[in-house]
């Protein structure tokens, strides 16, 4: 009968460490999911950072949120036909 006793009190001692295990271990699968993330957003700005190193690219841009050179007259047209 002891003997039981001490097994069960030795299975009951693993289970704080196991939990703690499988914590661990569901918590680095997270970590490496939003490093694969973070490492394909940084490839892609990047990349729009090599785009945006010529002119022509950067008035694009600006031109894309509404920016106009000193002395350009900017016009906004309103109400087009959809296509």
């Amino acid at each position: 009968m002891s003997l039981l006793l001490v097994l069960l009190a030795v299975l009951v001692s693993y289970v704080g460490p196991s939990a703690k295990y499988l914590e661990s271990w569901r918590l680095a699968k997270q970590t490496r999911s939003e490093l694969n993330g973070l490492r394909a957003e940084n490839a892609h700005l990047r990349e729009r950072a090599k785009l945006l190193r010529d002119s022509d690219a950067i008035e694009l841009e600006a031109r894309k949120i509404g920016m106009a050179r000193p002395g350009e007259r900017a016009y906004v047209i309103r109400n087009l036909p959809k296509d």
